[in-house]
């Protein structure tokens, strides 16, 4: 079964020039090229866009993708990861459903709405993968911390984070060394940016936990495709995680 390319297009949700270009810039290519011209895809093409769009959804960008796919020995693993990835998003929005359930029905009933079961859901997108890595009260604290703020510090810690993530990505693109001052400098932001959230070791001054919390994030920027996105392409991404080993192993 092949569709042509009005028919992929149409059938994801996307442009027929967005198709064209992932071609372009070797993304995805069409199975083949008919003697009339037309693009055709069949279905090993639509499982690779398949792919493409899950990693999108995720914010990655392009040349991240790309560097997934090229490095991937095996296609299955692949296709674990999303599978875990989208489970773990249908969880969240499972929550929230409940959450807001709850408020309708209190509401309905005259009765006034849990705050705390309110907003769950909303917030703990990554709960699981923080309990496991540091606790049960280091997201309990930390989600609180966070539900505390007003909305305008919600902004500036937002703004904040932004920041500092773009003070990373011209770094890389500068070719800057990651043991250079200035990468070590912005190391020294990243762990101090860190050690304002309640309950991560950083924040509690536990130095061993907080070496093996500040390699571990630095791993996970460029190992998980949630993360490896944030910091424009992989070489960014390579390029905070190096800065920050570094920063671990001599300054902390």
């Amino acid at each position: 079964m092949e569709w042509t390319i009005q028919e992929l297009a149409a059938r994801a949700g996307i442009t027929s020039r967005t198709l064209r270009h992932y071609d372009r810039v070797g993304l995805l290519s069409p199975s083949r090229v008919g003697a009339n011209g037309y693009r055709y895809y069949d279905s090993g093409a639509v499982a690779r866009l398949q792919r493409i769009l899950l990693m999108r959804r995720l914010g990655m960008g392009l040349p991240a993708i790309a560097k997934v796919l090229a490095d991937e020995v095996d296609t299955c693993d692949g296709l674990r990861v999303h599978i875990a990835a989208l489970e773990e998003e249908r969880d969240r929005i499972e929550r929230q459903i409940r959450s807001v359930r709850h408020t309708l029905e209190a509401l309905q009933a005259g009765a006034e709405p849990r705050m705390d079961v309110m907003l769950a859901g909303f917030n703990d997108r990554y709960k699981d993968e923080v309990i496991s890595r540091w606790g049960e009260r280091a997201f309990q604290v930390s989600n609180d911390w966070w539900h505390g703020k007003t909305l305008d510090q919600q902004r500036a810690w937002k703004q904040d984070t932004e920041d500092l993530v773009a003070a990373w990505v011209a770094a890389a693109k500068a070719g800057l060394s990651p043991v250079s001052e200035h990468a070590q400098s912005l190391a020294a932001r990243h762990v101090r940016w860190l050690s304002q959230i309640p309950g991560t070791p950083t924040a509690e001054g536990d130095r061993e936990r907080s070496i093996a919390m500040v390699k571990g994030l630095g791993d996970m920027y460029v190992d998980d495709p949630r993360f490896t996105g944030m910091y424009d392409d992989a070489t960014g991404a390579a390029f905070v995680r190096d800065a920050l080993h570094a920063y671990a192993r001599t300054r902390m």
